[in-house]
């Protein structure tokens, strides 16, 4: 019924029991996980094809989060371009801009985005975009260094309001909603799920962050992707079986490898 289109599955607080992890998203119903190969930064760029190499429901990202975006060196690009050919990895990502913490200067942040938007572009890989307090530099960027070569990506646990949800379609993104969907003072990314098409739709838990209502401040994890799709459908009106065939069916036309198991 679900897909968990973002999770981050390498991380030390599924260390002691990422199997049961692994289960329990099976039991509720979710038949695929891409989890996402940011990790602590390079020089690690595998975090996430180690655990989709293992797992048959699990596929893979990799990129630098721009807060390791200091961390990028020579050796990086030609890593992603190798990484970019792997069966199991679907995507670049997740990428993008964020000034609310500013873990990396803003202006490498910003070369490191054009530089990996650049690879994937080559690969003819869609992207994970993570975009936050930075709205206006992310969409320069991607209007000169991504719109042209035509191939889709996703807004990563969207938290904008319609105007840039309009702004993401407009430019051929899938938006991916998360727990934040969930939370009473999240008014405006309701809004935009409501002007979001079913067929341009994703949903994610973005675990170990940001648990829905009403495991919120408790641990995430993929099996709770079926709450947020319950709690979204709710109030979009429509049928959680809906919605999660729809949204299921959005990520396997955006990755078509993943439609084989």
């Amino acid at each position: 019924m679900w897909i968990d289109s973002h999770c981050h599955l390498d991380g030390k607080r599924f260390d002691d029991d990422r199997e049961a992890v692994i289960e329990r998203a099976l039991a509720a119903g979710v038949t695929k996980m891409l989890t996402i190969g940011t990790g602590d930064g390079p020089p690690d760029l595998d975090v996430a094809l180690r655990l989709a190499e293992k797992y048959k429901c699990m596929w893979a990202s990799a990129g630098v989060h721009p807060h390791d975006a200091a961390k990028w060196d020579g050796d990086c690009a030609p890593q992603l371009r190798e990484r970019m050919r792997h069966p199991r990895l679907l995507a670049m990502g997740e990428i993008g801009l964020d000034y609310h913490y500013d873990f990396s200067p803003r202006d490498v942040q910003r070369r490191v985005f054009v530089e990996q938007l650049e690879i994937a572009a080559e690969a003819g890989k869609p992207i994970l975009i993570h975009t936050r307090e930075a709205w206006d530099d992310t969409f320069e960027l991607l209007e000169k260094h991504w719109i042209p070569c035509g191939l889709p990506g996703v807004m990563h646990c969207f938290t904008g309001g319609p105007a840039e949800a309009r702004r993401s379609l407009a430019m051929g993104f899938l938006l991916s909603f998360s727990g934040v969907v969930t939370y009473p003072k999240a008014p405006e990314v309701r809004e935009a799920a409501s002007l979001t098409p079913l067929d341009r739709m994703l949903v994610e838990t973005d675990a170990p962050y940001l648990a829905p209502v009403p495991f919120r401040g408790k641990r995430n994890e993929p099996s709770y992707v079926a709450r947020t799709g319950e709690l979204l459908a709710a109030h979009l009106g429509v049928p959680a079986e809906e919605l999660g065939r729809r949204t299921s069916e959005n990520f396997v036309r955006l990755f078509p490898s993943a439609a084989s198991e």
